[in-house]
């Protein structure tokens, strides 16, 4: 099969043998691939796949199964599926655990479908149950990289369940994309101090952050949350260390979580998988949801779609065409 290989730190397709058919798994013939920031981590040594997994880049892809295991019953040849990836995704085909893997909703091409299962899974991951908006109505939250395709994801779930979103994103034309997907309002980073627009729009704090930044903003996040309030870090763009005022954070009784999804069990991903399809998938049907795609680039272009993601300039997802 044809897939990408990182060659001197640089993405190269390459013919690689396919991978085999495990038990419980389901080859697809890869139609279009997500590009995540984890992508470019690994590319540059600092974010290994978990143990057992592909070495192809790869987090999320949409296809066409192209074979099923002997005990696999949920699945059949020819059926539109798009999938959560532990790697493997650059790729022409990639194989595949079949309980991490969804229908295509109708409507969606294959380029939008590999555009929202990391980037949804994550979102509604880290909001609903990290976060704890579950079962807070109503909730206030902070969304950091807001333009980002976890960022678009937050906004479109906080407005379809009844919460309420500000965002934090690099320039002004992002932040009123996001205002249309339905966050409420939103700082430029690049503008000064994004803590008292924050304020303003919270007077008394925010119930949840979703932070892909980390170190760099720790202090400020902390400022902002509302006392019970849960700070979800879920990246590492800012830097990973940062000092912790320990009273403000005992005083208002917050919560830091760190989450990663990538290096979750099968079961977890798998119960995370049937609460998309549950609960997320029927909003892409009814129109309430939808993908965010910035650009395409063919299989061949990854290294210049990795230099398009690091540029910070995209809005949404980024698609490699297979």
């Amino acid at each position: 099969m044809r897939a990408i290989q990182v060659v001197d730190g640089k993405c190269v397709l390459a013919d690689v043998p396919a991978p085999a058919l495990k038990p419980g798994c389901v080859r697809i013939a890869v139609t279009a691939a997500g590009i995540n920031r984890a992508d470019l981590n690994q590319k540059e040594g600092r974010y290994p796949p978990p143990p057992g997994a592909s070495l192809i880049l790869g987090l999320e892809c949409a296809g066409t199964i192209a074979e099923v295991a002997p005990d696999v019953t949920s699945w059949r040849v020819g059926e539109r599926v798009c999938a959560l990836l532990a790697g493997g995704g650059y790729a022409s085909e990639v194989v595949v655990n079949a309980r991490h893997v969804l229908p295509i909703p109708s409507g969606m091409s294959d380029v939008e479908a590999a555009a929202v299962v990391e980037v949804f899974a994550t979102a509604w991951l880290n909001l609903m149950d990290e976060g704890g908006l579950r079962h807070q109505p109503g909730a206030r939250l902070l969304v950091h990289a807001g333009g980002s395709g976890v960022g678009t994801a937050a906004v479109q779930i906080a407005r379809a369940w009844g919460h309420h979103a500000f965002i934090t994103a690099g320039d002004d034309d992002k932040i009123a994309r996001c205002v249309a997907l339905g966050a409420e309002g939103g700082a430029n980073r690049h503008a000064g101090k994004w803590t008292g627009a924050v304020s303003a729009w919270a007077p008394g704090g925010v119930d949840a952050i979703l932070d892909p930044v980390g170190g760099a903003y720790l202090a400020d996040d902390l400022t902002v949350l509302a006392t019970d309030g849960r700070l979800v870090i879920i990246g590492l763009m800012g830097g990973r260390t940062a000092e912790v005022d320990l009273g403000r954070l005992l005083v208002k009784r917050l919560r830091v979580v760190g989450s990663t999804l990538r290096s979750r069990s099968d079961d977890f991903k798998a119960a995370l998988v049937a609460d998309l399809r549950a609960n997320v998938w029927p909003r892409f049907e009814d129109g309430t949801l939808k993908p965010i795609v910035d650009a395409t680039f063919p299989l061949a272009d990854a290294e210049a779609a990795h230099a398009h993601v690091a540029g910070n300039t995209t809005f949404g997802a980024v698609v490699l065409t297979v």
